[in-house]
């Protein structure tokens, strides 16, 4: 292993408080490590078991074909040339936006990455596994134009520190970024008069972030691990109401807190909060039959979980969880309890969730309203990364779950639908690659 992986991972580990996924950092321009990724900076009692190394492989340059269990075969193609990417949001004109976690904004025209990438971000904390999050352009883009992200804002400057130049990288003032939803104005090229309409709390964790049928906007705020061994999980962030930790947020496409959501008026909650009990929400969707949001959360070494959300209802962590600590005792003994939802789909051992979506197009008819869920490792090994297929009843419970994208070795990051009805893919690497899936035909077999 590097020194230079090995300083990220530590990294990582001080930030998360041991919540490894096995990521990647992202490197800026150059190949330097991101600041602050300096070994030396852990806790001191190990969170976590060595990690095993060993990197994803290369995707070949040319088109890959493959067969699955109901479309046989399908035909992916790869642009290549990004770093750590994050999300993708589709524009009107065909060209797609991808957001790279070390705070770069990227358009992919017709299969080919442009050079420079978009103008007009604020600066982001990309340290660790926190920086440039999720992205998603308005119900009414065609009207407004206005485009929606999530990153880390970087931490105010120490008292008589200079400000720091650059748009990416770590704050001067240090400390963990602050999880932050903003919007810009989207002129063709760039992003323009780019505003914070809502700053969450300082934190290494992730958040995604989907409009719902309503116009509302639905933003995840990650939660890591409490102490193993813990005598009061009651008492975690996650199960705390008045703390933004953990949990699922509603608000209007202007930041502020619609009057019906469930905790509104009432002492001792934050208005914000739609759900609760959450630990790091990874993917968030809407079920294009009912409507409900749905997300995908990663557990620790075991447990993640895919949930139908539903307002002021709690999914238990930590006191609830079919995981185990990365270290290896059940984080609970008890997955289930009344006061508590249960998860529609779970993983045991995990998988790494990130990022889902229904497939509701017509070029994979044998797909509809099929769940994918992106996976970057099983069982904590590398080269494990796949995506993950799940079709339901008319109850929206499982009936199967197949594996797909196994050959390729690589993290998945996301999932999304775009707007010809193909399914398009992130894979969540320094050297990443968007995949394009489309339905393959006899001859290219």
């Amino acid at each position: 292993m590097s020194k230079q992986i090995v300083a990220v991972l530590a990294a990582c580990v001080a930030m998360t408080g041991g919540l490894l996924l096995a990521q990647q950092a992202p490197q800026p321009a150059g190949g330097a490590a991101p600041a602050g990724a300096a070994a030396g900076r852990g806790r001191g009692a190990a969170t976590a078991p060595p990690p095993i190394t060993w990197n994803s492989p290369p995707l070949p340059d040319g088109p890959m074909v493959y067969e699955t269990g109901l479309v046989r075969p399908i035909r992916i193609t790869a642009t290549k040339g990004l770093n750590q990417p994050w999300s993708m949001a589709f524009l009107p004109d065909g060209r797609i936006l991808v957001t790279e976690r070390g705070g770069r904004l990227r358009i992919v025209r017709n299969g080919v990455l442009e050079a420079t990438p978009v103008e007009g971000l604020p600066a982001v904390a990309a340290q660790g596994l926190a920086g440039l999050m999720d992205l998603a352009l308005h119900p009414r883009f065609a009207e407004n134009s206005l485009v929606y992200f999530t990153y880390h804002k970087p931490a105010a400057p120490a008292a008589g520190a200079p400000l720091e130049a650059g748009r990416a990288g770590a704050p001067a003032g240090g400390g963990a970024g602050t999880i932050t939803l903003a919007r810009a104005r989207w002129d063709g090229t760039r992003l323009a008069e780019a505003r914070d309409l809502f700053s969450a709390i300082p934190s290494g964790n992730a958040s995604r972030i989907v409009f719902g049928r309503d116009g509302m906007i639905y933003m995840s705020i990650g939660y890591g691990d409490p102490p193993v061994g813990n005598a009061n999980p009651e008492a975690a962030p996650a199960q705390d109401p008045n703390s933004l930790a953990g949990k699922v947020l509603r608000l209007k496409d202007d930041g502020s807190v619609p009057p019906d959501n469930p905790f509104v008026g009432r002492n001792g909650y934050r208005p914000e909060v739609y759900t609760l009990g959450h630990r790091n929400i990874l993917g968030l969707t809407v079920n294009p039959e009912t409507g409900a949001v749905w997300s995908v959360e990663d557990g620790p070494n075991g447990g993640d979980e895919v949930n139908a959300l539903a307002a002021g209802k709690n999914y238990g962590w930590p006191l609830l969880s079919f995981g185990r600590f990365y270290l290896g005792p059940r984080v609970s003994m008890q997955p289930y309890r009344d006061g508590f939802e249960p998860p529609v789909v779970f993983w045991v051992p995990a998988i790494a969730t990130s990022g889902l979506t229904f497939y509701n197009g017509d070029r994979f008819p044998e797909w509809k309203n099929n769940l994918f869920v992106g996976g970057m490792r099983q069982g904590e090994v590398p080269r494990s990364g796949h995506l993950e297929r799940l079709d339901f009843n008319d109850k929206w419970e499982e009936l199967h779950r197949e594996s797909l994208l196994r050959e390729l070795q690589n993290r998945i990051r996301d999932v999304r639908q775009g707007r010809d009805g193909l399914l398009y893919v992130l894979t969540a690497e320094n050297d990443g690659a968007l995949l394009k899936i489309e339905p393959g035909t006899a001859s290219t077999k």
